[in-house]
């Protein structure tokens, strides 16, 4: 099996490639910017190299360059979005195998990739016995609840977060909207902590009744009230050793509160109907997706039960918040669809990666995930096309600005480059990117605005 090594910065076009030239056979590994791609080169052998012209760390004239000095064997092919013959000259003087200008057509993808694997090394793989061939990886699968990375800033702060409080036993506070994965996150925390061994029990506090909290949370015995009719394990002693994981615990009565706080205070629970203390060792973790701070303020949440668990605090990024994720979780759970429904659904339109990325994604990833899984059910072609999508796409659409006038350099100049660096955190190549300027351009502007 060929492998393929793609240098693309484009997200969506990468992974869009990606998955077609795996589905006709190719072993694919993808980059995203020129350093990726060195260290791709430095780590495996590749028998092909697609690279894009612009990239954002280099030229890929100049980085073809460098391949041919180090590794001369590799065939390398140019794309590109500016269909310059010039440029098509220069890259083939310069040993590109060949050239070919974006938007592609998937047989001249085919046809150029052929010809150029057309090598000594590429017909002593074709020459390969069956045996040989069966040997090659195949791609993982994804598995359910699995914690995906994303590229934005956003995903990078908190991957860091993640990682730098996992190792400890602070309790932590998840915040964020409905649907953006808080539960994943507790989960990614528990499994990188030294509870890792041990159980991790999730607990929805909006659907236990107050009535049934205290033998919920910590069990009872048989007969201690009406319906009892047997010993019961609660959610502490199932989670002692492991991580207990408290769902909108904003939910939760005052009295209930009282009763989690003397639990989490004295490490001890005494299950409903008995007079025996267990001691448990457990670790909180805590999700919301409203402000405690105001319910404290209110007087609906107990303040010490919020500094009890609010040891640590991670913010759990809303997809409108983390655009540049978009097509690589859209991907994730595409795989996922493809796996549960037994279908071979390559990618998504360009059509639809618009509609997507204009969309203002209320329900945040849950809704991504269920709109992936019903369109590659009714796809009957390689690609989700904007036919399988639901109405409210294109009735929404029409009333959210899209991402590109949100960040449109117009009269609002000012206060959407204010806008653009808060998104970014105040990092300057993404914000540039964001604007679809040059970090050259976005310095003099945030001179000429006076913005520090």
């Amino acid at each position: 099996m060929p492998k393929i090594l793609v240098i693309e910065d484009d997200i969506a076009f990468c992974k869009l490639l990606e998955k077609f030239l795996i589905k006709k056979a190719y072993d694919v590994t993808i980059a995203f910017s020129a350093a990726e791609a060195r260290e791709a080169v430095k780590n495996e052998s590749f028998d092909l190299i697609l690279t894009d012209l612009r990239l954002p760390d280099s030229d890929g004239i100049g980085l073809m360059s460098e391949f041919k000095n180090s590794h001369p064997h590799i065939p390398v092919i140019l794309m590109t979005g500016y269909s310059d013959v010039n440029t098509a000259v220069k890259a083939i003087k310069n040993g590109a195998a060949d050239y070919i200008s974006k938007p592609f057509n998937p047989d001249e993808v085919l046809l150029v990739i052929t010809n150029a694997l057309q090598t000594p090394k590429a017909k002593e793989e074709e020459s390969e016995t069956p045996e040989k061939k069966k040997k090659t990886v195949k791609k993982p699968v994804a598995t359910e609840n699995e914690f995906v990375k994303g590229i934005s800033v956003a995903s990078k702060k908190l991957l860091d977060h993640i990682q730098l409080v996992s190792p400890t036993d602070m309790s932590v506070l998840i915040i964020g909207e409905s649907g953006t994965g808080k539960e994943i996150i507790a989960k990614s925390i528990h499994q990188q902590s030294r509870r890792k061994d041990n159980n991790f029990i999730a607990v929805d506090c909006g659907a236990i009744p107050k009535e049934l909290a205290a033998s919920e949370f910590f069990g009872h015995l048989k007969g201690s009230f009406t319906g009892a009719i047997n010993d019961k394990k609660g959610y502490f002693e199932a989670a002692n050793g492991g991580t207990l994981f408290l769902d909108e615990i904003g939910n939760l009565s005052y009295e209930n509160q009282i009763q989690l706080l003397r639990a989490l205070q004295e490490r001890k629970i005494k299950p409903v109907g008995s007079n025996k203390e267990i001691n448990v060792d457990i670790r909180i973790i805590t999700a919301t997706n409203e402000d405690l701070r105001e319910a404290v303020k209110n007087g609906d949440f107990r303040e010490d039960l919020y500094h009890r668990i609010n040891e640590f605090s991670i913010q759990s990024p809303s997809l409108k918040d983390r655009g540049e994720d978009l097509m690589v979780f859209a991907d994730y759970f595409l795989e996922k669809a493809n796996q549960q429904l037994n279908k071979e659904v390559i990618g998504f339109s360009p059509e639809v990666v618009s509609i997507f990325q204009n969309y203002n994604w209320p329900g945040n990833l849950r809704e991504l995930q269920n709109c992936v899984k019903r369109a590659t059910l009714l796809t009957r072609g390689e690609f989700i096309e904007s036919d399988v999508l639901p109405a409210e796409f294109f009735q929404i659409q029409k009333q959210q600005p899209s991402a590109n006038e949100v960040f449109s350099l117009s009269e609002n100049e000012k206060e959407t480059i204010i806008q653009a660096l808060s998104r970014t955190q105040n990092n300057k190549s993404e914000a540039a990117k964001l604007l679809k300027i040059t970090r050259k351009t976005l310095y003099n502007k945030l001179k000429q605005y006076n913005i520090e």
